[in-house]
């Protein structure tokens, strides 16, 4: 349980404008956290960011993460306690496209946050945030485990898997055996869903811009299966392990897993599927084109965290997708989505509190 440990804590957040850094930014500032993000301007319009005016709840700089100048002055003005590491260029297809800034902002991006954090004191817990696809993929179809080998087809999983490799070797050189050092750990997840992501070649944002311009939908690979689940649910895994992670110290300092229940794996088309069944006029169909390798079956293996942490996902998958389709609605009919966004981190926080 976060209780009120995060109230007044001073938390640094990279990659704070895009939708995954925008919901944890929100939700670090209702448990009464002083969030600072470092960020790109928003990747996408519309943007989660800009319609929940977060500029108006954090300290916002705009910032690259490949400079180290402005990352470590930036750091050092603000003297965070945490510092929960997002930013990246995270789009599998745009790897294919633009390979060099893929690998200097996933790779030399992550290097410079944990060198800048190196020439400090005061921080106590660094979670550096990669992917469920920075694994080795072998098409099993059981969940890999955080010892197995990392690897990645494309530029951005090896990307990711390099960002692994980076952490653990700065944790291991600089931080483990620094007594003012801080505790380091990385965090893969799975396959995130959620209001607010208008991100291209994702598959919600994709039937989004669809519903919204009365098009089907075409759909790349109907058959691979993904680890889906809520943006919410491994949020929450992060907020706990950097609880943990500044209280507990080392002994949480290493890499976890924080994907749904192993039946909530689902193929692509089971998603659509499902959106047809509650959306009049929806139809899909494969996109018969040429597409790059994408990985076709992946799940996750989240039983440390689970015996570990105390930590499990909240919403299933049918619910994830349902609180999912209700923030669009609600944007559609011009809601403020601000509150829209804090009631589902509210109605979030509540299942946890009554199991």
């Amino acid at each position: 349980m976060l209780d009120n440990y995060f109230h007044d804590k001073r938390v640094f957040v990279t990659g704070h404008t895009g939708f995954k850094g925008s919901w944890l930014s929100l939700w670090l500032h209702r448990l009464g956290a002083q969030v600072t993000g470092y960020s790109l301007t928003p990747p996408t319009e519309p943007s989660l960011y800009r319609l929940t005016g977060l500029h108006e709840l954090v300290r916002s700089i705009t910032g690259d993460v490949r400079n180290l100048e402005l990352l470590e002055a930036t750091l050092r003005d603000t003297a965070p306690e945490i510092v929960i590491h997002l930013a990246a260029q995270a789009i599998v297809l745009d790897s294919y496209a633009d390979p060099v800034s893929t690998y200097s902002t996933n790779v030399m991006g992550t290097v410079n946050l944990l060198e800048a954090v190196r020439r400090m004191t005061g921080i106590k817990a660094v979670i550096v945030v990669t992917t469920d696809k920075c694994y080795e993929n072998r098409e099993w179809v059981w969940g890999y485990r955080e010892d197995e080998p990392l690897g990645g087809h494309d530029p951005y999983s090896s990307s990711k898997a390099s960002a692994e490799l980076v952490s653990a070797a700065y944790r291991r050189s600089f931080f483990t055996d620094n007594p003012e050092g801080p505790s380091l750990a990385t965090v893969r997840a799975g396959n995130v869903i959620g209001g607010g992501d208008w991100a291209k070649d994702r598959l919600i944002p994709d039937c989004v811009r669809a519903l919204t311009s009365g098009e089907n939908i075409l759909v790349r690979n109907p058959s691979a299966v993904r680890p889906w689940q809520h943006v919410l649910d491994p949020l929450s895994g992060y907020l706990n392990l950097a609880k943990r992670l500044s209280t507990d110290g080392s002994a949480f300092a290493e890499a976890w897993n924080f994907g749904p229940d192993t039946d909530e794996a689902r193929p692509v088309s089971w998603i659509v599927d499902r959106i047809a069944e509650n959306i009049s006029d929806f139809e899909w169909k494969q996109d018969t084109n040429f597409h790059p390798h994408e990985t076709l079956y992946l799940k996750l293996d989240s039983s440390k965290a689970r015996a570990r942490l105390g930590w499990k996902p909240r919403w299933n998958l049918d619910t994830a997708l349902d609180k999912t389709l209700e923030w669009y609605e609600a944007w559609r009919r011009g809601q403020d989505m601000r509150d829209v966004s804090l009631k589902q981190i509210a109605e979030y926080e509540h299942i946890g509190s009554t199991r």
